[in-house]
């Protein structure tokens, strides 16, 4: 399961997470033109089978408009360190696995 760090979110965070979310990416590292639109990542995460992980609103747009994939984790939080978005990620793994082996879950919403 691929995880598709949005820009909004520290670069720092693929690393921390490798272990558990293997071949994740920032959006900042998969070669497109910066800063990327958020159609060009949305377009990007279907031709790759990444999961969006963003904190942006626009994502939870496209899900509404195109359907999966890509599917989309967003962020209800405010900003916080590196670390909490990790630990949040590392909670939420089940759910995370759970959403992306079932065709009905195209959102999960984080808090």
């Amino acid at each position: 399961m691929k995880l598709l760090l949005d820009a909004n979110i520290s670069f720092r965070v693929v690393k921390k997470i490798q272990a558990t979310f293997p071949d994740s990416l920032h959006v900042e590292r998969t070669g497109l033109v910066q800063p990327a639109k958020d159609r060009t990542i949305w377009h990007f995460a279907r031709q790759n089978d990444f999961i969006i992980v963003t904190y942006d609103e626009d994502f939870y747009e496209l899900s509404n408009l195109y359907g999966a994939p890509p599917k989309v984790i967003w962020f209800r939080f405010g900003n916080v360190p590196t670390d909490i978005i990790v630990q949040k990620l590392l909670k939420y793994q089940q759910d995370i696995e759970l959403m992306a082996t079932n065709s009905d879950i195209d959102l999960l919403e984080i808090y």
